[in-house]
């Protein structure tokens, strides 16, 4: 049995200086975000109506997501906004709250054209 692990520590030992990372060609990098998942959330009762944050200063170049109340299932949980990079020819919609006939469903925030 031992000498099956000094083989196998052997083989990992002398396979590990074979690796050799080396750039093909050079690319410009391109940051591409996936589509938003969406998620169903049906609440039984309307979020809460007090404010999460103050929304910050302006930011050139970029757009505040509010921040929204997520319903976890037994409660609202509050989800503090971040930034986003603005997209041409796009505008972005807040996560809100739509109340329907099964009760309240979240929207995602998500840029649309």
């Amino acid at each position: 049995m031992f000498l099956r692990y000094a083989a196998l520590a052997a083989v990992v030992v002398a396979a590990s200086g074979c690796v050799q990372e080396r750039v093909v060609h050079d690319r410009q990098v391109v940051v591409e975000r996936p589509a938003p998942q969406y998620v169903e959330v049906v609440a039984p009762q309307p979020p809460p109506q007090e404010v999460i944050e103050v929304e910050p200063a302006y930011r050139p170049g970029f757009i505040w997501a509010r921040g929204y109340w997520h319903w976890d299932g037994r409660r609202y949980v509050a989800m503090h906004g971040h930034w986003e990079p603005v997209r041409q020819g796009y505008r972005y919609v807040h996560p809100h709250w739509e109340r329907h006939n099964d009760g309240w469903h979240l929207r995602a925030g998500a840029w649309v054209n």
